[in-house]
């Protein structure tokens, strides 16, 4: 089997489990990628994702050229498919390749008419390829590559903008770096990048921030083990210049896992950081960051609205609510968003939101801050909380953030998706008087 049918049967594996709802790409692609090359591994990621990606959009042309659905039962053929229709829009490869190893892999489906209906049909999107495309851009949910429900919220929520967050969240993201302020200014990183021939530039909202122009393994950079720095998007780098942060500070990071805000709050001052998760498994990557990058925080897994089984009774000077959320913002990193999320999963993040202000606000000193934090751009999921939050807490008031960055909202500061910058996030800073 040679390694382009391998890496498509390989990433209909890790697609399956996604489109079933059973699982994430987080979760299915690495069983998959097992006992793969590294190129082999490489292309099922990229086909995984870009199938993710424009999931909607492949579907209409796949309902286009079918005379009739696939059975449940035959998902696997149908996934197969759209591996080929995505190859076809992105032209990466020659046509006639794409279309002769998607049916060279359809042959070990072990379903015998599975080969003939994959090459007509991706023979007469390659026919019909300008018409088909035509077609599909006068269609909102094809052109958009967005689930109904998400592009609803979407359009409602940002009259003026949403074509262009669409857009963004159909692009492959950039891969941005965080250096440790602890080992080495971004100057001179950017000089030990330069030497080795990467080509990089700074972000233009964080101080700490470096863009690279082609993405590549974190180990294949200057002084990864060493810990000189982190992968983290830009957005996610800002809690440091909102949060206002002292020496002496005891902190709380409320939902740190897997970390790399942990780290950042560790990396700014010297602080008394306690750092929160709920999920055993993720702390594993917490522990992780922090040793590598040489830094210090108490973890503990806990359950942040439990208090009960995990507080010690003394105030913090600062809270950090990163907020669990439908995470609508990072869609170009996560394109299976677009297939697991549900329109009644925001109305349960939502009450869960409230929940954890509610019961951490006691938690905070007088004349203390909480800054909380989603990686969403539902209004439902920023906003709406923090208005209700503050219509029942009477010594809770907004500080409002002064940035060059985002949107000021109602409340709040909302940053969108960006083609070569960062990721859709929300900030809200709130002070206890």
């Amino acid at each position: 089997m040679n390694e382009g049918v391998a890496a498509r049967l390989k990433a209909v594996q890790a697609l399956l489990p996604v489109v079933q709802q059973k699982t994430s790409l987080t979760s299915s692609l690495p069983k998959a990628q097992q006992k793969l090359s590294s190129e082999e591994a490489s292309l099922t990621q990229a086909l995984a994702f870009g199938v993710c990606r424009f999931y909607p959009r492949l579907n209409f042309w796949a309902e286009q050229l079918l005379q009739r659905p696939f059975k449940s039962q035959d998902l696997d053929v149908h996934l197969l498919l759209l591996i080929g229709l995505y190859q076809l829009q992105e032209e990466r490869v020659a046509d006639y390749a794409a279309i002769d190893t998607c049916v060279e892999a359809s042959k070990h489906l072990k379903k015998p008419w599975a080969s003939n209906l994959i090459n007509a049909c991706l023979r007469r999107f390659q026919r019909e390829k300008v018409e088909l495309t035509a077609l599909a851009e006068g269609k909102e949910l094809a052109a958009t590559a967005h689930p109904p429900w998400l592009l609803k919220k979407i359009k409602k929520a940002y009259r003026q903008d949403w074509q262009a967050i669409c857009a963004a969240n159909n692009l492959q993201p950039p891969m941005t770096l965080r250096v440790n302020q602890r080992k080495i200014s971004r100057a001179a990183y950017l000089q030990q990048l330069e030497e080795q021939g990467v080509e990089a530039s700074i972000t233009p909202f964080s101080p700490w921030g470096i863009t690279l122009a082609q993405p590549t393994h974190p180990a294949n950079l200057p002084n990864f083990a060493e810990g000189f720095f982190s992968v983290q998007d830009e957005a996610a780098q800002l809690v440091p210049l909102v949060i206002d942060l002292k020496n002496g500070h005891k902190v709380l990071d409320a939902c740190c896992a897997p970390g790399g805000k942990t780290a950042h709050l560790a990396e700014t001052a010297d602080i008394n950081l306690v750092a929160l998760d709920i999920d055993a498994q993720r702390l594993n990557r917490v522990h992780e960051n922090l040793e590598r990058l040489q830094v210090k925080a108490e973890v503990k897994c806990a359950d942040a609205g439990d208090t009960a089984n995990w507080w010690d009774g003394e105030l913090f000077d600062r809270i950090l609510l990163d907020a669990p959320c439908s995470a609508t913002g990072v869609i170009r990193r996560h394109p299976d968003i677009k297939l697991l999320r549900r329109e009644t999963d925001i109305p349960k993040l939502a009450k869960l939101q409230l929940e954890l202000l509610n019961k951490l606000w006691p938690l905070l000193k007088a004349g203390g801050k909480l800054l909380y934090a989603t990686c969403s751009i539902l209004p439902e999921e920023n906003q709406h909380p923090l208005a209700s939050f503050l219509h029942q807490t009477p010594d809770a008031k907004e500080v409002v953030i002064q940035a060059d960055w985002g949107t000021k909202q109602r409340l709040g500061r909302q940053l969108f998706p960006q083609a070569e910058g960062q990721d859709g996030f929300f900030y809200c800073l709130l002070e206890k008087s």
